[in-house]
């Protein structure tokens, strides 16, 4: 059993997860033993209670409770039965390295697919974060997250190709200076037909689990929006830019305008749904980002519709080439 440490993180580990940290100092401590010991506060950051997928920083002390000396080595597996490390297949290679927009030495950027979600959770086996060791190609290190998108909503996705590239990326999120652009479909025609949409939004637990909401005292979330191409009234293609990153941002500001997005149920309800006329799915898409590039300057990427807003498009006689960004006018 060894005795309470402070450990040091170290410049190369800045923005990783204090889980992965631990996982590789002590790679015989399973999730459920280290989740316990957080719990209980047994270890702490900057003496701070903390969580497994806090992100440290260069210089942070962790506190380590005492360990049984068998955490410092590799989990061994026993017996004929024991679970065997999965590998990707042919196909999830394919699949994975199919969605790339864009790769340089530091950045790879995908056109996430609808309906995929970026990491694992509760009866999601399949998921971008465990088909990143596809995009590794000749690199010692595979690709990270650096920011996430809902499981409906398809478009551009960044990872970093190294743990510095990875932290520059997240720091331009946190910053703020990215430029994100989404295009959506909302069931009806918001008034007026552009603007700026500014309510605070706050998480709330419902009989159907986590839901944001408006709420005066939430988190600031401000929104600019411009309706881009009518159907008739009956819907429009919009286009958004959030000048905050709030989750779920879009969907409950598009549904407090009156016009939900299209597909987008939990917010919208039955108004979100133009039955008989496009697909059910949500009409939510990362269109276009800018952001700062680890090497110098910035880097823009465009990811053309998901299939089913395609379809869409097409159905309304929207062109997806004559689009003109009509935010540039206000940031001049």
């Amino acid at each position: 059993m060894s005795r309470v440490q402070h450990l040091i993180v170290g410049d190369d580990e800045s923005d990783q997860r204090l889980d992965r940290w631990f996982k590789a100092h002590f790679p015989g401590l399973t999730h459920g033993q280290l989740e316990k010991l957080l719990r209980k506060g047994d270890i702490r950051v900057d003496k701070k209670r903390s969580k497994a997928n806090d992100r440290l920083e260069a210089g942070q002390t962790v506190r380590v409770p005492p360990l049984a000396d068998d955490v410092y080595k590799p989990v061994q597996a026993r017996g004929p039965r024991a679970p065997q490390e999965e590998k990707l297949s042919d196909r999830d290679i394919a699949d994975i390295r199919q969605m790339v927009l864009h790769m340089d030495d530091a950045v790879i950027v995908l056109n996430k697919p609808a309906g995929l979600p970026v990491q694992g959770g509760s009866g999601q086996n399949r998921h971008i974060d465990g088909l990143l060791e596809g995009l590794r190609f000749d690199y010692p290190e595979k690709p990270r997250l650096v920011h996430r998108l809902d499981k409906d909503t398809s478009g551009v996705l960044v990872l970093g190709r190294t743990r510095l590239a990875a932290k520059h990326l997240a720091e331009a999120f946190k910053r703020r200076t990215t430029r994100k652009i989404y295009w959506a479909l909302l069931a009806g025609v918001p008034k007026p037909r552009e603007g700026t949409i500014s309510y605070n939004l706050a998480k709330i637990v419902t009989s159907n689990g986590e839901k944001v909401v408006v709420d005066r005292e939430g988190q600031t979330a401000i929104t600019d929006y411009s309706v881009v191409e009518l159907a008739a009234q009956k819907a429009c293609w919009v286009a958004f830019k959030p000048l905050t990153g709030r989750t779920h941002q879009l969907r409950v500001h598009a549904a407090a305008l009156g016009t939900p997005i299209v597909g987008d149920g939990k917010y919208g309800g039955p108004e979100a749904f133009l039955d008989g006329i496009v697909s059910k799915k949500m009409h939510l898409h990362a269109r276009e980002i800018t952001i700062s590039h680890p090497d110098g300057g910035d880097l823009t990427v465009t990811a053309p519709l998901d299939r089913h807003m395609a379809e869409s498009w097409k159905l309304f006689g929207f062109q997806e080439n004559d689009y003109e960004d009509p935010f540039l006018d206000m940031e001049l």
